[in-house]
């Protein structure tokens, strides 16, 4: 049995990509896309067609050049996803306007924009996930489309104090980041990896906090790690509900023949810490007191609102 084979015994693995040959060969329950990959798809075969049709639907929608550039990156965003979903058994995660990362009623707007260009799709809401940024406004529009049915990734999680905003407003599956934390740690303590061990790696640590702290208090949203940069990363969280790899990794795993075992268990840690309910000034305080998770959220947010605006130049070369 390879690894790949292993972990897919105690924790349900979801494709960081749209390729759809990855998808085939891999068979990942889920996947997940964000302005980056969206604008890497539109230049591959199986996408290309998607502008033209894009385009074609913002001009019958009519309105300012602005308002057509915006439709023509929505629909080809929701497109993209239609055809993910016809080689996956279960959801895929689309993201909103990073730009909207701080607007918690533009945020709910947009993410009923998507969810209506899925169902003029044909495709049913019970297989899509909102991502949206962990920000305060995100978290409090995750919370609001909760309620209302449209279930929800908060993604660009960095600090524990998310995660438990995230609890308390029942949103339905969070991302930490375990590479960006990975990355952020070894760019500021130099050779502090150099004997690696995942036991240390603080991307790692932070989602075995998350997951001791989740299921210690029956807390039900999924925990998915997200964006790895080697497989110990991966096999060091076995056992975590859900794991988002990319195309390589997946093969990585699927080539390696070592012994894996399950890492994370519930109920492993009886020592966890419950936060009470957290407000607005509370939450900016307590994430604001973790240098690493406030440049990492706002580096994820400007990265992610650049490629939107590069897929938005796409479309007004077009007009």
């Amino acid at each position: 049995m390879n690894q790949l084979e292993a972990i897919r015994q105690f924790t349900k693995l979801v494709l960081d990509s749209s390729d759809i040959e990855s998808i085939r060969s891999y068979r990942p329950e889920d996947a997940t896309t964000n302005p980056s990959i969206i604008l890497k798809s539109i230049n591959t075969d199986n996408y290309k067609h998607l502008i033209d049709s894009a385009m074609n639907y913002a001009e019958k929608q009519g309105g300012s050049k602005e308002i057509k550039i915006i439709n023509a990156s929505d629909k080809i965003t929701v497109d993209i996803g239609t055809e993910i979903l016809k080689y996956i058994p279960g959801r895929v995660s689309t993201e909103i306007d990073a730009r909207l990362s701080f607007d918690t009623i533009g945020c709910i707007k947009k993410a009923k924009k998507l969810i209506k260009l899925y169902k003029e799709n044909g495709v049913d809401c019970s297989r899509v996930l909102i991502k949206l940024a962990s920000t305060w406004e995100g978290i409090c529009a995750a919370e609001i489309l909760e309620k209302e049915g449209i279930k929800c990734n908060l993604t660009l999680i960095f600090s524990h104090t998310q995660a438990c905003a995230c609890a308390q407003a029942n949103v339905f599956l969070i991302s930490p980041f375990v590479g960006r934390i990975y990355d952020w740690y070894n760019n500021h303590n130099k050779n502090v990896f150099d004997n690696y061990s995942p036991d240390k790696d603080p991307g790692v640590m932070l989602v075995q906090n998350i997951y001791n702290y989740y299921k210690k208090y029956d807390i039900q949203t999924i925990i998915m790690g997200a964006s790895f940069r080697r497989i110990e990363q991966i096999t060091a969280l076995a056992g975590c509900d859900y794991l988002t790899i990319s195309p390589n990794l997946f093969k990585e795993l699927q080539n390696s023949h070592e012994p894996l075992e399950r890492k994370l268990k519930p109920l492993m840690n009886q020592n966890a810490c419950k936060l009470n309910l957290l407000s607005d000034a509370e939450f900016r305080w307590k994430h604001n007191q973790n240098q690493m998770a406030v440049e990492k959220l706002s580096e994820g947010i400007r990265t992610f609102s650049d490629d939107q605006d590069k897929l938005e130049i796409i479309f007004k070369s077009r007009l």
